[in-house]
């Protein structure tokens, strides 16, 4: 097996994880076993831990003392922000919802590029942007809840919230990646999320009564934090080493795709027509944002 082939790979089982978490995530959190900032610093303390031990097999890097502040900038967005607003989304809304509007992600970072990083947007991008923010839009007013304790609107807006601090944490991030060990900026951005999470999700994750959990929930937040977490980072990385980043971006529609398949069969989230032309609108809004320019 060459190295390409054994990046898509790797790639494949990322959007896998990722496709699954929503679904072992939301009946974590629904359940009533855990709360979403307790669960976050469950995920961060669990994976920081294991990025630790896997650094201590990587040469040792020294960081530049004016890359501080974008270290912390990197960790508040794509760490901090970024995951619980996620968590506390899914609280809200449904694994399929949080999984479509995930996919949005490019269509933000093309228009935050084109705010602060002056980059021209063409006539066919800019009706992709309207296509992903529309089929968002539906998908929030339209969006029936499922269970009684759902607020659709409130969560589908704080999924948009997640996938906005994460396109700011890829272009932040951006300038890092040509300077320092992948695994390097990694393990520090996870120690620095764990810190800022920590005054957040302690109380939460004192309350936790752990031995409430099933053997599923267990499971369950087993998988969020080595699988979802710790395993899709790490595998992120190796395979960005032999494939390019819009290749690996194409990855991105098979989330939604194992989500509402594995939500479907736990019986957690249900298809609608509703959901089904939103998902149509965000995909080829993403489609036409990713297609390369002439």
């Amino acid at each position: 097996m060459n190295k390409r082939t054994l990046a898509l790979i790797l790639l494949f089982l990322v959007q896998v994880f990722y496709g699954l978490n929503y679904g072992f995530a939301n009946d974590v959190i629904d359940g009533g076993y855990i709360k979403p900032y307790g669960f976050i610093l469950l995920r961060l303390l669990g994976a920081t831990t294991l990025f630790w031990i896997i650094g201590l097999f990587i040469p040792k890097e020294k960081i530049d003392k004016k890359d501080y502040l974008t270290f912390v900038a990197a960790a508040f967005f794509g760490m901090f922000l970024n995951m619980l607003s996620f968590f506390k989304g899914l609280e809200f809304t449904t694994p399929i919802h949080a999984s479509v509007i995930s996919t949005i992600t490019p269509i933000v970072v093309l228009v935050l590029s084109s705010i602060f990083l002056k980059e021209k947007i063409t006539g066919l991008k800019i009706l992709g942007i309207i296509l992903g923010f529309t089929g968002a839009i539906i998908l929030s007013v339209y969006g029936k809840a499922i269970h009684s304790g759902d607020n659709i609107l409130l969560g589908n807006s704080l999924i948009i919230l997640n996938a906005t601090a994460f396109s700011i944490y890829l272009i932040i991030a951006k300038k890092l990646t040509a300077k320092y060990h992948p695994l390097t900026i990694i393990k520090w951005l996870f120690l620095l999320g764990l810190i800022m999470t920590t005054p957040v999700g302690i109380q939460e994750f004192r309350d936790v009564q752990w031995h409430t959990f099933s053997a599923y929930h267990i499971f369950s937040a087993f998988f969020v934090v080595v699988f979802a977490t710790f395993g899709t980072y790490l595998l992120n990385v190796i395979a960005l080493k032999h494939v390019k980043a819009s290749t690996a971006s194409i990855f991105v529609y098979l989330q939604p795709i194992v989500a509402a398949i594995f939500a479907l069969i736990i019986g957690s989230d249900i298809i609608n027509s509703v959901k089904i032309i939103a998902a149509i609108l965000i995909f080829v809004g993403v489609y036409l944002v990713t297609k390369p320019t002439k």
